[in-house]
């Protein structure tokens, strides 16, 4: 595969990539390990895998003008870390496919709670790859508290050493 070089690939490639990375830290973590209570961001790393799967499957549905959006988010999230790497794998691949369907200059509405908010194609991308990247973070500070010593590669920095590009 051809590392990409424009700057809306490069963020699709980066966060599916870094999202495996941390999946494979949380591999073999036990059930108390996964839903252990810290003072931030969603407050566990189940909580907050579940949250990150579900803005990202209900951003999708923004893209494509769903009615209901988010009500993924309502379901019952996956329990193990298998389960989350393949609905988030399957939630990537809908999200990278939506966000490059149209230009990025597209003008999105969404109606949420009688308001109306405007979105451009682009800022949604932006924000979707850039909220995953601020919630991997708090799940590494989440495994730097669990002891784990290991930690996985979480950085655009770190993921271009790993896909240098091609001449």
């Amino acid at each position: 595969m051809t590392t990409p070089t424009r700057p809306d690939l490069v963020l699709l490639d980066f966060d599916a990539w870094a999202n495996e990375r941390l999946f494979d830290a949380c591999e073999a973590l036990d059930d108390a390990a996964l839903d252990r209570t810290f003072e931030m961001g969603i407050g566990s790393l189940r909580a907050t895998f579940a949250h990150d799967l579900g803005a990202m499957i209900g951003w999708t549905g923004v893209l494509r003008g769903e009615e209901d959006p988010f009500a993924a988010m309502r379901d019952d999230p996956p329990r193990t870390i298998e389960a989350f790497r393949l609905r988030q794998r399957e939630a990537n691949a809908a999200f990278r496919a939506a966000a490059l369907e149209g230009d990025f200059a597209d003008v999105i509405n969404r109606e949420r709670e009688g308001t109306t908010h405007t979105f451009t194609r682009g800022g949604i991308l932006a924000h979707v790859t850039t909220h995953s990247m601020h919630h991997r973070a708090q799940c590494i500070n989440m495994l730097r508290q669990l002891g784990i010593e290991d930690l996985p590669e979480s950085s655009v920095f770190q993921w271009m050493n790993a896909h240098p590009p091609t001449e």
